[in-house]
């Protein structure tokens, strides 16, 4: 199974929900700054980075997990890879698309555009990673629905 967290700029919210997917992150337990900053990817991403599928890891049920950024495709990233899938001759029933762009806050938008858009970390990091653990527990929730909602994930 291929599990592909997807937000705006593929740095923040889609890394977040991967890292706590894989276990990078325990889902129980808000994480520090720093904890965030040694996360792959985590509030790195550039422009020419957008587009690409990042591996983060596998989950315990030996699931591949991914991150992506879809900027302004919003629910047309899922057909569009889903119909790039189905020319490549993959199974659509090993592909899930998870959107993370629902549970990022206002404090994500501010930070992340601040800090990637504009290039001034040093004013936007704070501020993305104040709202990255205030969104933390939607991100554990979210990871929770994913791992146990859907029976097909480990299904081999």
């Amino acid at each position: 199974m291929h599990i592909i967290y997807h937000c705006y700029g593929g740095a923040h919210s889609s890394v977040t929900a991967a890292a706590i997917h894989t276990r990078l992150l325990s889902e129980n337990t808000i994480p520090s700054g720093e904890e965030l900053l040694k996360l792959p990817y985590y509030d790195l991403q550039v422009a020419e980075d957008h587009g690409y599928i990042r591996y983060m890891g596998q989950d315990e049920k030996q699931n591949n997990v991914y991150i992506t950024s879809k900027h302004n495709l919003g629910k047309s990233y899922e057909t569009i890879m889903r119909s790039v899938a189905e020319i490549a001759g993959l199974p659509q029933d090993e592909l899930v698309f998870i959107d993370t762009m629902p549970y990022v806050n206002v404090l994500m938008m501010i930070g992340g555009y601040l800090s990637r858009r504009l290039g001034w970390v040093r004013i936007g990091r704070p501020i993305v990673i104040m709202g990255t653990k205030l969104a933390f527990p939607k991100f554990s929730q979210l990871v929770n629905i994913v791992k146990t909602k859907d029976i097909r994930l480990g299904a081999k």
